[in-house]
């Protein structure tokens, strides 16, 4: 069973934030009600730890390895998926949502993961417990 951390629910609230602040923001973003920009941060959240854990993965391994052609093909693998996950976001929110989520094109939805991310690490720095 999957369970829900608190961190999780931060993040989907810092998601909707940014969604709803790029709706207001560039008219190329579209969302048709809050329920929609909701579950829109759902499944961005789903996707880029998705995402995320990829590329760490990759990371990893290009770390790992000693040999140039393997460090290599990860390393193209790498750049193939920095690109492939902004086309991935785009072509599931449009499958998922249809006309009703828009997320603008390549370079908006590159600029919008890039400030998900940066407002995710804040969030999760200023709910964490101080230690």
């Amino acid at each position: 069973m999957v369970r829900i951390r608190p961190l999780d629910l931060v993040d989907v609230l810092a998601y909707l934030v940014v969604l709803g602040l790029f709706t207001q923001l560039f008219p190329a973003v579209i969302s048709e009600s809050f329920l929609l920009s909701f579950l829109t941060a759902i499944l961005l959240k789903v996707v880029l730890d998705l995402v995320v854990r990829v590329k760490g993965n990759i990371v990893a391994r290009i770390k790992a390895t000693e040999s140039a052609s393997v460090r290599v093909v990860n390393v193209v693998a790498l750049l193939l998926v920095l690109p492939g996950s902004k086309l991935l976001v785009l072509e599931l929110v449009a499958l998922v949502f249809g006309d009703a989520v828009q997320l603008g094109g390549f370079l908006q939805v590159t600029g919008l993961i890039i400030v998900l991310m940066l407002v995710r690490g804040g969030a999760r720095r200023l709910a964490s417990p101080s230690s």
